[in-house]
């Protein structure tokens, strides 16, 4: 009798132990899920932010290159940098676009830079892509955000790929080959990352095609009201 009443006794406070413990483990997850959402209301806006202003110190370098945006700092001069957005209906949905104007000082069209965002092979990839005064040709483009493969996919963040773009013609989309480009439509794929090379460059065919007919009529009207 006595052995009985010591185990079921003994499983009592075994079974209120776990109580316990699940009680303060669902406790400590719930504080710790108001800390972060505390930290995330606070630095939400900051980190958005810096973003922002990261997007617009690179609008210079994808439109005219980093030399000559260098060399046009450096000279005391800047790029007038006006932000708006362009509405795109597709297929039934409505996609905006943050494009940005930059002029020269004495108020010519240096060119177009637009924020855009499409599936990599790894997660999103977000770039900054430049386009010259008439959207005639691509003037670079910039990576503000991947998780690409490292060592592989994570290579599109370096210059000499990214470099490809300067100057290609929008009048046709671009294709991705292997073994490096064989003409001026062509985009040379990062060995082992071809997913990755190919994400970047619909991510810009897709984005070309959206927008350029809506800033060369913009170029076309401004032309007219002056």
């Amino acid at each position: 009798m006595n052995i009985e009443m010591t185990t079921t006794s003994t499983s009592n406070r075994f079974q209120n132990n776990y109580l316990v413990q699940a009680w303060l483990v669902l406790l400590l997850a719930s504080l710790f899920g108001f800390i972060l959402a505390g930290v995330q209301a606070t630095l939400g806006p900051k980190i958005e932010a810096n973003k922002v202003n990261e997007t617009r110190e690179k609008v210079p370098e994808v439109i005219l290159g980093k030399s000559k945006a260098q060399e046009l700092s450096g000279g005391g001069g800047s790029l007038a940098i006006d932000s708006r957005f362009i509405s795109v209906e597709k297929q039934g949905k409505t996609k905006i676009y943050n494009v940005f104007e930059a002029r020269y000082p004495d108020g010519r069209v240096a060119g177009w830079a637009t924020k855009v965002t499409g599936q990599g092979y790894a997660d999103k990839i977000e770039l900054l892509m430049g386009l010259d005064s008439k959207a005639e040709n691509l003037t670079g483009i910039f990576i503000l955000g991947q998780k690409e493969t490292p060592g592989l996919g994570n290579k599109i963040e370096e210059d000499a790929w990214r470099g490809q773009f300067s100057g290609k013609s929008t009048s046709q989309p671009l294709r991705v080959i292997k073994g490096g480009a064989s003409d001026a439509y062509t985009i040379d794929a990062i060995t082992g990352a071809t997913i990755s090379s190919r994400s970047v460059t619909d991510i810009v065919n897709t984005s070309v095609n959206d927008l350029k007919n809506n800033l060369v009529m913009d170029v076309e009207q401004k032309g007219k009201e002056k």
